[in-house]
Parts: C-alpha cells; structure tokens; sequence
C-alpha cells in the first residue's frame, strides 16, 4: 500500500516562505480536514488555493496550497505543496500536523522515487534534478536541463535498440534457421556491428571525461615549493583571506580548500603544502598529503618564483607532474624574471595580473572549451560512465568471441550483458536495492 508522506522542501532557517510537499493516495483528504478556505478534494488539478491551516480552532498559519491530481502530479500521486510563512517554528507545527493526521515523514528522494516508479521520470532524469540544485556553473546547468529533456535517455535507448535488434537476428537465426527473410547473422556480420558501436562507445567515453570536468568541477592541486605564493594565489583566486600568508616557510601545513566559478569552469582548489625536505613531523604529514592532492587531481597548478633561479626541487616538482594535467604559473612576475619556461604563465598577485591568460591556459590543458554539450554525446557522472564502461567491456569480449570464430550463440551472451548494463543508466534494467540507495543520495523533500 502507498503511504501519504510530507517534508520540507525548502531548507531549514528562516525564510519569507516555506514550501512543505505531501504526497500520497489520500493527501488531498487528509490535508483538507487541517485546510480552511476550501474544499480542496473538489478542485481541480494545477490550482492553488488560499486559506489556512487549523489546529482544531486555532489558526496555525495563512497559507496556499498547491494541488496537483495524479496522474499529472510530479511523483504520479495526488500531491499537495503547502506554501507557508518560512520560520523553523511555524513549519515545524505545520509538520506535526501532518504527522498527527496520516502522514509519515518523506525519506530522502521518496518523491522522485516514486516519480520514477510511476514512469515519470527515468534515472537519468531523476539525477538531472539533483545536478540542477547542485550546477555551478552554466555549463553543469545546461547539461542537467538536457538531461532532464531526456537527451541522455535517448542516447542510451538508440544502444540498446541497435544491441536488441542483433539479439533479435542472433534469436531467429537460432530457433528459425530456415526463415528465408531473416539476414544470416556470421562472424563476420557481428564482427562489423560490434565493431561500430565499441568505437562509438569509446568516443562517448572519451567525451565524458572532459564533460565531468566541466560539469562537476575540475579538482585543482596548488602545488609548489614554501614560500612561492602559492596561498597568495588561492587568496587572490577566492577573494578571501582562506589561507595564511607570511614569508615564513612551511606555514601551510595541512589541506586548504574553496571553489570558484572561472568563465564557464568551476575550480575545486585545493592549496596544498610546500614541498621540501623537512625534520618537523607535522609538516612531513602536510607534504604527505600535498603528494596525495597531486596523485587525485584533476590539474595542477605548479606555482615557480619567477624571481629566483630554478633549484632542485623546483626540477623535482616539475618532473613529477609532468604526466599531470598542469599549468605552470611564473609567479612574482612584478620582478626580474630569472628564468623562462615555454607556456607558463606570468602572473603577480602584488599587481593583479595575469587571470586572463590562467583562465585560457586551464580552458587549453583541460580541453573543457572543446566541449560541446549541444551534441549530447556524453555521460554526466560516474554511475553513467561506469556502466558504459562495463558495456562496452562486455561488447570488447563478443568482438574478441567473433575473431576467435566462437558460435554466435555464445557471442549473444556478451551483447546480452552491454544491453543490460545501458538499462541500468536508465533504470530499465536494474535491482530494486540499487534503486532504493541512489534515491537516498537525494536530498530531503525531493
């Protein structure tokens, strides 16, 4: 049996309005008995209505409800959203109301659960709505509104319609080798087919790496020795006073963090430790982890003192990220340079200069200013991709099976396994457990 359930749906804090959702088989009746204004049961569908909730005679609150008849709700249910006064006290009232009255409280994502139950939503979709409240940038925005138009959907769905018309020839060849119409599915027709959609896979794939990187953000290691300015930069990128600044060396012992939006990138920085030989174990742990920030990143800035001659560790720093996406910055810029290094970038955060150029220099190595998001031929996070990886693994096997020469019934196994892994990207083919912890990633109310 469905159960009448309600939560907030705006954040907690004080606020001009509060938005409570309530859904279920019996909202509309249920809310109706704590609603005086209307009779909110003979309404129509997509109105909203004005009046007030009562606790027996006292008025709790001026509200307006919301109402939405199933099938055409959000979720597929009858739906109520109660729009109140936006103070913790007043909506919290509001919500021992509902509790008191037939309603339990929503689990995280139980609205866009059952949206998905009820086939209003598939799971590309469902994401895409958490990827709208989480867009930080116009980029990560556009993509989650071309998910939520089903452009990810219709991508996966074209696959498996292509790997489901090779099971269906491999089936009737099998069961029906007689069947004059049907085409004689070889090797060698496997072979060519297989073949065309590991290579549009591999594509995809490819894409989506740049495509994580501009939707979700790019993991930045400010990487450098002591005392090169390295926490001057992720001050002057922030516009904040985040890290300690001071020309004693190793004052950055442990991890710094903050994020900002640059053009259409989001940078997570990460201001790591300067790396250097040393005997004080609280900074050895500070280096340590400044190592683990590089391994993980996604780019590096390696932040050079144009000012001084390149030392040892300097070379060190640039051999070690070398293989790294990476940006070399020639900070103090403002001084005689010292040295010159084919692409690295002048920079001085005393005079302010040199953004422009950082921002082109990131675009470039990153390659995130290729990317095209209106050709719809990527993958948004790594649930998608993983899958796609695994189906295109599974696709690899049953091209290797064809240039072995294996039978085709044995080669169906391995098409039968990438069909299966695309429908879990969109929900159509996966458990119910793995259905029930990715709603739980939601937040509360949606």
């Amino acid at each position: 049996m469905i159960e009448n359930i309600c939560a907030p749906a705006t954040p907690y804090g004080s606020s001009a309005i509060g938005i409570i959702r309530c859904s279920g088989p019996e909202a509309i009746i249920l809310i109706t008995k704590l609603f005086r204004g209307h009779d909110l049961t003979k309404v129509k569908s997509h109105t909203i209505h004005y009046g007030w909730i009562m606790d027996q005679n006292e008025v709790v609150d001026e509200v307006l409800c919301n109402v939405f008849l199933k099938p055409t709700s959000f979720d597929g249910e009858n739906m109520v959203e109660i729009n109140c006064h936006g103070g913790p006290y007043v909506m919290q009232r509001i919500l021992n109301l509902l509790l008191d009255h037939g309603f339990r409280l929503a689990e995280p994502g139980e609205f866009s659960k059952r949206a998905f139950l009820n086939h209003k939503l598939d799971l590309t979709q469902a994401e895409a709505i958490m990827d709208v409240i989480s867009a930080s940038n116009s980029i990560a925005l556009r993509s989650s509104q071309n998910a939520l138009r089903k452009s990810t959907s219709k991508l996966i769905r074209g696959f498996r319609e292509k790997l489901l018309d090779v099971i269906a020839k491999i089936e009737v060849n099998i069961d029906y080798p007689e069947y004059e119409d049907s085409i004689l599915v070889t090797q060698e027709y496997l072979t060519l087919v297989v073949k065309e959609i590991c290579k549009e896979f591999d594509d995809i794939l490819e894409t989506s790496k740049i495509s994580k990187l501009a939707i979700h953000g790019i993991h930045t290691a400010i990487v450098g020795k002591p005392n090169v300015g390295k926490s001057s930069l992720l001050n002057f990128l922030l516009e904040e006073d985040k890290a300690i600044v001071t020309d004693i060396p190793g004052t950055t012992r442990d991890l710094v963090e903050g994020s900002l939006t640059l053009g259409n990138m989001t940078l997570h920085l990460i201001d790591t430790a300067g790396i250097r030989e040393s005997k004080d174990k609280v900074e050895q742990i500070g280096i340590k982890r400044s190592s683990q920030a590089i391994e993980n990143a996604d780019l590096v800035l390696l932040v050079l003192d144009i000012s001084k001659p390149l030392d040892e560790m300097d070379q060190y720093l640039l051999d070690i990220t070398k293989d790294k996406r990476r940006v070399i910055i020639a900070n103090k810029a403002d001084q005689i340079p010292q040295w010159h290094i084919e692409g690295a970038v002048l920079f001085s955060c005393k005079n302010k200069t040199g953004i422009e150029k950082l921002t082109q220099q990131i675009q470039e190595v990153t390659k995130v200013e290729k990317f095209n998001i209106d050709e719809g031929r990527y993958l948004s996070n790594i649930r998608q991709t993983d899958l796609m990886f695994k189906a295109n693994q599974a696709l690899k096997q049953a091209l290797h099976a064809c240039e072995m020469g294996m039978d085709v019934d044995l080669i169906e196994i391995d098409i039968r396994q990438a069909f299966d892994d695309l429908g879990a990207i969109t929900g159509d083919a996966i458990p119910d457990e793995l259905i029930t912890a990715l709603f739980t990633k939601f937040c509360l109310g949606k």
